[in-house]
């Protein structure tokens, strides 16, 4: 049915500062291709297209998957280990209707480490300067019928000002490297899809959507955002918003740029294991046209759930209903492709989050892939969104800059996705100083001028006196690795020391309590009896010790989750301290269980039936005698 109203697209139109950033959908208005696969490769970022056109077998030239990292892929350290700028290059073809038919043309990127600047056919297009978030570009005017060259020019340099933070040294022996505080690998290249996709002259630029709940009617709150082009200022739009639910059966609709629709007998969404149909998501279908003649303009789907999140100076409610959270630090890591996108990796890893009876995990430490995120909303998966700020130091107004413009993107990606229930604006900053009192304001009040539906949290590694940051937050959330940095070996410690801290931290706040990290590095297949440290024994053991300490903090009514670092072993920076990289992991890098990783699902899966009234597995148990 045809939209029977129409409104003026009046030059008052309000147009977000940076545009929108929806993920690229085909419609019948849009065609989308990618352009994933082999590139042409150069750690000589000054090659020319034309050497860069060569045979790869040259020495200077590498074939190269995209996505992925680029340094475990090359076989030198030299390419592991590179800094500086690196370029990419592939060919392509623009289908000649693109163009006769007078659309937009597109180039997506789902992210680029660190640092991107895009040529179209030897002409510059556009570049973007933070990693592990998406931004696009129009290139119409550079693209012909014929063969197009892309090339792109990825820069992995980490400075004072960046997020994350890092700097350049010069070793002994004249060779300059990357310094970082981070205890990750350093991973760099073109990470995640890139998408080639088209837009009518007059588009669809964002979808804003907020979402509430009265009784059993739930309440979708939306703003349709459309180009500023000038030809689009005076045109006559019609407008028609869709609700669909998951059998793709009409369920409300409204005809305005912006306006409410209220869904009777809603399906809420809630997190996994807290109800029968976790992750319920509806689809809002928006659709513009020309109101003279009915023209179908264009045509844009976004994915939503409709859930609400209250919280107070205790707890933390989705529809009403307190959640606790049990979870996982991450990385996006794995072997040879380091954070480049891997679909196979993805749902085994969250295969591995519902058999072990997790709810949540935080996208530690910096925003993870959009199709991670997607699959996260539909299996119910809490997540706790963070920025790339990792170990903030040595603060200036330029770094407080780029951080704000790192909080804008994340959340002008990630705003309308139902798994997102808490923002963390950083992790384990230097927030001792009283300098960063000034800083640490600054940053939750902008998440907060964006978004005031969601609370907002900074991952601490101080004490409650020595920190300056989480005056400004809504929840609590503090790494603390006691038995391992502190008290190494000494399991006895655990109880006292996690529930004075956690006590203290409510008591200096009073607000909710999450321990983000704890945890101790173990070696598969390393046994010791009695228990020792870096032995799977160990690890089992330790966290054994902070369970207690969890149920009795549990017990207080302020203490709202607990978060194992980490899920996987993952790779770090060459060091004494690590043994092929970071073992903390309850499955190894390649995804299978540790020892832990059986305790913890016995402890996820009783708080789920005790919380939640979830049905046990039958697995959870081996036999052992009858009783």
């Amino acid at each position: 049915m045809i939209p029977p109203t129409s409104v003026l697209l009046l030059a008052c139109l309000i147009i977000g500062i940076e545009g929108g950033i929806l993920y690229p959908r085909a419609s019948k208005t849009r065609d989308l291709q990618y352009l994933d696969g082999l590139w042409h490769f150069s750690l000589n970022a000054s090659a020319s297209s034309q050497e860069l056109s060569g045979n790869p077998n040259d020495k200077d030239i590498h074939l190269m998957p995209v996505p992925s990292s680029y340094n475990d892929i090359l076989t030198s350290s030299e390419g592991r280990d590179h800094l500086g700028p690196v370029v990419y290059q592939k060919k392509f073809f623009s289908p000649s209707t693109w163009t006769k038919e007078g659309r937009k043309i597109w180039l997506r990127f789902g992210s680029v480490c660190y640092s991107a600047k895009v040529y179209i056919n030897d002409k510059f297009a556009f570049a973007h300067a933070i990693g592990h978030l998406p931004f696009a570009g129009e290139i119409t005017s550079l693209v012909n019928d014929d063969e197009n060259t892309i090339k792109v020019i990825v820069d992995n340099t980490l400075t004072p000002t960046t997020i994350p933070q890092g700097s350049v040294t010069t070793l002994p022996g004249g060779r300059v490297a990357q310094t970082y505080t981070f205890d990750f690998f350093n991973y760099a290249g073109i990470d995640r899809p890139i998408a080639l996709y088209t837009t009518p002259e007059v588009y669809i630029d964002d979808v804003t959507i907020h979402t509430s709940v009265r009784g059993t009617t739930g309440i979708v709150s939306y703003k349709i955002n459309l180009n500023s082009n000038e030809n689009s200022k005076n045109k006559l739009i019609s407008y028609k918003v869709t609700v669909l639910d998951k059998n793709n059966n009409k369920v409300g609709e409204n005809v305005e740029a912006s306006g409410n629709i209220s869904i009777p007998d809603a399906h809420l969404w809630w997190p996994y294991l807290m109800h029968d149909d976790p992750g319920y998501c509806y689809r809002l279908k928006v659709e513009i046209f020309v109101a003279l003649d009915t023209t179908l303009i264009d045509s844009y789907t976004q994915h939503f759930g409709i859930r609400e999140l209250f919280w107070n100076s205790t707890s933390v409610t989705i529809n009403g209903k307190p959640i606790y959270i049990r979870g996982f630090g991450r990385h996006e890591d794995s072997d040879i492709r380091g954070k480049g996108l891997d679909l196979p990796l993805i749902i085994r890893d969250h295969n591995l989050m519902r058999w072990i009876g997790a709810n949540a995990y935080r996208t530690s430490h910096y925003p993870y892939a959009e199709e991670i995120m997607d699959l996260a909303d539909e299996l119910g998966i809490m997540i706790i969104d963070e920025t790339p700020a990792v170990n903030i130091d040595n603060i200036s107004d330029a770094l407080l800059e780029n951080h704000k413009r790192a909080i804008t993107e994340l959340y002008n990606r990630d705003k309308n996705r139902p798994g997102v229930v808490i923002w963390s604006l950083a992790n384990e900053p230097r927030s001792q100083t009283d300098a960063s009192a000034d800083y640490y304001k600054s940053i939750v009040d902008h998440m907060k001028s964006l978004d005031k539906t969601r609370p907002v949290t900074i991952v601490d590694m101080y004490r409650n006196w020595e920190d300056k940051s989480e005056q400004f937050v809504d929840i609590i959330f503090f790494n603390r690795y006691n038995a391992w940095y502190l008290n190494s070996g000494d399991l006895d410690t655990v109880v006292t020391e996690i529930v004075q801290e956690g006590e203290h931290w409510h008591e200096a706040h009073n607000k909710p309590v999450v321990v983000a990290e704890y945890g101790g590095d173990t070696m598969e297949g390393l046994h010791y009896l009695p228990a020792y440290v870096w032995s799977e024994e160990y690890q089992a053991k330790l966290l054994s010790q902070h369970f207690k300490a969890f149920d009795q903090l549990r017990n207080k009514g302020w203490f709202i989750g607990e978060m194992i670092w980490n899920f996987a072993d993952f790779k770090t920076a060459q060091t004494y301290t690590r043994v092929g990289g970071n073992k903390k992991g309850i499955f190894t890098r390649q995804r299978q269980p540790k020892e832990a990783a059986h305790l913890v699902r016995r402890r996820y899966w009783a708080l789920a039936k005790k919380l939640d009234n979830a049905t046990i597995p039958s697995d959870l148990e081996e036999y052992f005698i009858d009783n």
